[in-house]
């Protein structure tokens, strides 16, 4: 009898841990993303890969969009000398804090929005959703704008629990190398204005952001 409980507690041990293997690797839920597919990009300022098959749509020295058709999802990528000042001015349009991770030694502030087109009177159905990636080096900064049109079948969440943050995001972000360019567009000159117009702007910007709100009244 003793030894039929030895055989008893033996086999129990060997099924928690083929469980533990199971679960650990993903074989029931489908996580292993060994065989997924993933298409290769190379810019004069980040090269990586994107999950899916994706095409380029457009090529410029500091910017590049891809297409992915099948999944519906647009990738914007580009670079400009200073992305947090960028962020700055997103955030009076009211995007959220970002997550925070780092992949290949890059800090990423990660935001999640949704945006609509047209005269804004789609339903939040309708409405685009875009996460933003942005990394801010000593030189330049890094953006990565990902675009899941309205009728995308990829579930989106406004944080790092969807599909799509999971399945897309996090891969492309673990891929991505960071290089340094030269003559890098001054964010001034992208946003059509001078750099002292520029400069005034951000500092009100900042002090709203510190709790002076009244600084922006009557402005825009």
């Amino acid at each position: 009898m003793e030894n039929k409980n030895i055989i008893i507690a033996v086999v129990i041990i060997v099924i928690i841990a083929i469980l533990g293997v199971i679960f650990a690797t993903g074989i029931l839920n489908g996580n292993d993303k060994s065989n997924v597919e993933t298409t290769p990009f190379n810019s004069t300022f980040m090269e990586g890969s994107f999950v899916g098959n994706t095409k380029l749509a457009e090529d410029n020295v500091y910017m590049q969009s891809y297409e992915d058709k099948e999944n519906k999802i647009t990738y914007n990528i580009s670079t400009v000398d200073d992305s947090d000042s960028l962020m700055d001015i997103y955030y009076l349009q009211g995007i959220s804090n970002p997550e925070q991770r780092t992949f290949n030694g890059n800090d990423w502030n990660i935001y999640f929005a949704q945006a609509v087109s047209g005269d804004g009177n789609q339903s939040s159905s309708e409405a685009m959703n875009i996460i933003i990636c942005q990394s801010q080096s000593e030189k330049q900064g890094y953006l990565i704008y990902v675009i899941f049109e309205a009728d995308s079948k990829v579930n989106f969440t406004l944080n790092t629990y969807g599909d799509a943050y999971i399945d897309f995001i996090e891969p492309l972000l673990e891929s991505v190398t960071l290089k340094e360019s030269s003559n890098v567009p001054k964010i001034y000159d992208e946003l059509g204005v001078s750099e002292s117009e520029f400069n005034q702007q951000m500092d009100l910007i900042k002090q709203y952001k510190a709790g002076n709100t009244s600084v922006l009244e009557g402005t825009g």
